[in-house]
């Protein structure tokens, strides 16, 4: 079982190429990192976590930006979006950024997407919530056409576009691996779309099932990589024991050595299992 970190960075934390360096240093083997362009000020949309949003929704990083600085001082450590929202991102740009980052980190993306669920958020992309779902699915696939094909043409309900030359291509062939959050709502989007599901937080006693009911919709067996764990040992044998891929732990958004020692306790946890 592989272990990495989830989390956001900001203009508060540590920086991205130092936390790059921190984590291949402690021997995890991934970074994943959230996205949000911004938050209304009049946002209605209540906050999954309930409660009020927390500022680091405010202040992330670009996360193309941020894995590109994480990955220019790194060999190994693989680059996650965690999640980019596919809603709020034009597919012909979003399509050169992951196979840009690809290219520079020697073939290193995972390409973690969502749907999104900040309303308001999502909207002044000019995305209509109610069709969201839709959107996502037309926009990965023209954004596989324009990573896979010589002159890439799509013409869709959302996408349109006759064809055209999209370089570079991903050094991952076909695509860095696409990574689908959401709950069971997003299996049909992991069997036809994706290469790994990300659960969010879910416990393993109720994983087990979920992953049963994917393997039997996809007609196959499907990655799994767990998003914000606890770093409690019953969990993570039985996360194990389910075969799960990866462990995400979640890390707070700190100063840079407030968050090296929360890093050397979680690699210390993580060594346990390697």
């Amino acid at each position: 079982m592989k272990f990495g970190v989830a989390t956001f960075i900001t203009d508060q934390g540590i920086s991205p190429a130092a936390y790059g360096t921190a984590l291949e240093n402690r021997a995890f083997d991934s970074l994943f990192i959230a996205e949000h362009s911004h938050i209304p000020a009049d946002r209605r949309t209540p906050y999954p976590g309930g409660g009020e949003l927390p500022e680091i929704y405010y202040r992330t990083l670009d996360p193309f930006v941020a894995l590109t600085a994480a990955g220019v001082v790194t060999e190994r450590l693989l680059l996650g979006t965690g999640i980019a929202l596919i809603p709020q991102r034009d597919p012909i740009i979003t399509a050169k950024e992951v196979a840009s980052l690809d290219l520079v980190s020697g073939g290193r993306v995972i390409f973690g997407i969502g749907v999104g669920w900040n309303r308001e958020e999502m909207m002044n992309h000019g995305t209509d919530p109610s069709t969201r779902g839709r959107l996502t699915d037309e926009r990965l696939r023209a954004m596989r056409e324009l990573w896979t094909a010589e002159e890439a043409e799509f013409h869709g309900e959302f996408v349109n576009f006759d064809p055209v030359f999209a370089w570079p291509k991903p050094v991952q062939r076909p695509h860095p691996p696409i990574y689908v959050g959401g709950g069971e709502g997003a299996f049909r989007r992991v069997a036809q779309l994706g290469d790994a599901w990300l659960a969010n937080g879910v416990p393993p006693q109720e994983l087990g099932p979920q992953i049963e009911r994917l393997h039997t919709l996809a007609g196959r067996e499907v990655p799994v990589t767990v998003y914000a764990v606890p770093d409690d040992p019953e969990q993570i044998e039985a996360y194990g024991r389910l075969k799960v891929e990866r462990l995400l732990f979640y890390v707070p958004t700190m100063p840079e050595q407030e968050t090296l020692e929360y890093l050397d306790r979680l690699a210390e946890v993580a060594a346990r299992y390697r």
